[in-house]
């Protein structure tokens, strides 16, 4: 009896390895995609470290946090105005060319900026370092786009790779948030001769690895024989016509859902067609990415000032040095969510888990104001970190729907600008609050700026859930997947013809 419970509780477990790691286990099975999503990782330790080694070192030198927050923000500012350029000569000329130099400039930077501060020169020096600390490659975006570019047209993969850049994503932060915060106490020298190393090793592991790497655009271009232009034209073209007839065969079926006669149902296509079809040269800035960079925003500012919040408050308990601890139980917390979100295919609509776990996120961290001990900001995170991961999963989803495989990174890297905007943003407010009223003042920061950024992402709510009902972009492949037959050709040449006369026009103009 007792042989047959433990049979039944080992194949329980093994059930479960199977459903949570099982899928996991298949994609870095796939040859080489293990080496660069590892690599990117690593690479990534920046993100982490960088933000709260500058918080500790710059408090702890120039005893201000005001100081600290005006040099996050600016950094954070720097990074949210050069990562969509990155992004987009990412897509352009390709990662390798793209990322060795951003790498080098950084490198110097963190040298200089670490000699700074110790010799304690004038602040504003420091403000003229910190921007060039953003100088660091799209990885995560870089990243994403390999796994969409290997399963364009496998959706559960894609999804599921997601959650897992998700998944490493926040193990990087668990093991970066209090390593930062214990080696910054220890010497800022150490903490970014740490990080530093873990951008060569990391940039070596992604960047030599070659057979996962997407064609650049204009790779793709000269394969066809046509400039970068008329290439990036065409490809708008197609996403642009994709539109279109989606929306004509949903104005059909709902025609026919109301019992309209056949004339009737084409007339409603027809307009339908010709409205998609009729508005302004096609762009990746529809409404729907708008509403997602905004959304990001106040994601962004909130998070940014519980960060610096949380820190003050360590410091009036006289318990610095458990910050980087409570940040990992939100890491932890948001990495059980991701394994556990990328293991289920899920049949809720996307729109629907998206506002869920932003709900759940903005409210829980609003209520850090009426904590009264570190252990419960730690509990806190502990729950609601469940749905940060996911919240971004489903942001990475929403930007399938919304942008063509083509130009995901530079996609992924206008989310990625908008949340550092609103990150400086929030810095930049709970630093001075802090200065003024204590880590209280602080909190009270996060909590207007969570219930603001949950009201603006409520009026984006019409946007965000057409974008989910959009075809998926990315699946969109270079030979035309827009349509069958000549026809669809000819329409996709018609349409990258006008926007390239537009585009030759405004230019005259």
């Amino acid at each position: 009896m007792a042989q047959h419970r433990e049979h039944v509780v080992t194949k329980g477990i093994r059930d479960v390895n199977r459903r949570l790691f099982g899928g996991y286990a298949q994609l870095l099975k796939i040859p080489h995609t293990a080496r660069f999503t590892v690599g990117s990782v690593i690479a990534c330790m920046p993100f982490p470290m960088v933000g709260m080694t500058m918080t500790i070192m710059t408090q702890q030198y120039y005893g201000n946090y005001s100081l600290a927050g005006a040099l996050t923000a600016v950094q954070a500012i720097a990074g949210a105005a050069v990562g969509p350029l990155f992004g987009t000569l990412v897509d352009r000329y390709g990662q390798r060319q793209v990322s060795v130099p951003i790498i080098a400039v950084w490198m110097v930077a963190a040298t200089a900026f670490v000699s700074c501060v110790l010799a304690h020169v004038q602040p504003w020096i420091l403000f003229c370092i910190v921007p060039f600390l953003a100088a660091v490659p799209p990885w995560g975006a870089m990243s994403r786009a390999r796994w969409t570019n290997l399963l364009k047209h496998d959706r559960v993969g894609v999804n599921r790779a997601l959650s897992l850049c998700g998944v490493f994503d926040e193990a990087m932060w668990v093991i970066g948030n209090p390593l930062a915060s214990t080696l910054a106490v220890i010497s800022g020298v150490l903490t970014f001769s740490f990080t530093g190393a873990c951008v060569l090793i990391g940039a070596l592991m992604f960047l030599t690895e070659l057979t996962t790497e997407p064609a650049s655009q204009t790779q793709l271009a000269r394969a066809e024989g046509l400039t970068r232009r008329e290439f990036r034209a065409r490809e708008d073209a197609k996403a642009r016509l994709l539109r279109a007839q989606t929306a004509e065969r949903d104005a059909r079926a709902q025609a026919k859902s109301e019992g309209l006669g056949a004339a009737e149902v084409d007339a409603a296509g027809k307009a339908a067609y010709e409205k998609s079809m009729s508005g302004k040269k096609d762009s990746i800035w529809g409404p729907g990415l708008i509403a997602v960079c905004v959304t990001w925003f106040g994601l962004g500012a909130f998070q940014s000032a519980a960060g610096i919040s949380i820190v003050s408050f360590a410091t009036e308990s006289n318990m610095k040095q458990y910050t980087g601890f409570v940040f990992a139980c939100f890491s932890i917390s948001s990495l059980l969510g991701a394994l556990v979100y990328g293991a289920k295919n899920w049949t809720i609509p996307l729109w629907k888990r998206f506002y869920v776990c932003l709900a759940v996120l903005n409210l829980g961290i609003g209520s850090f104001l009426f904590a009264k001990q570190l252990w419960v900001i730690a509990v806190i995170y502990l729950f609601i970190g469940v749905c940060q991961s996911p919240t971004w999963i489903n942001g990475n989803q929403l930007m399938l729907h919304l942008v063509p495989q083509t130009r995901f990174t530079e996609g992924m890297a206008w989310m990625g600008a908008m949340n550092a905007i609103g990150g400086s943003a929030g810095s930049a407010i709970a630093g001075v609050a802090i200065d003024h009223a204590g880590s209280h003042g602080g909190f009270a920061v996060v909590t207007a700026l969570a219930l603001v950024s949950l009201a603006i992402a409520l009026c984006g709510f019409k946007q965000i859930k057409e974008s989910t009902e959009t075809p998926v972009l990315t699946e969109v492949d270079s030979a035309g997947a827009a349509g069958d037959g000549d026809e669809t050709a000819a329409q996709i040449d018609d349409v990258a013809r006008i926007a390239a006369e537009d585009a030759d026009a405004a230019a005259r103009g």
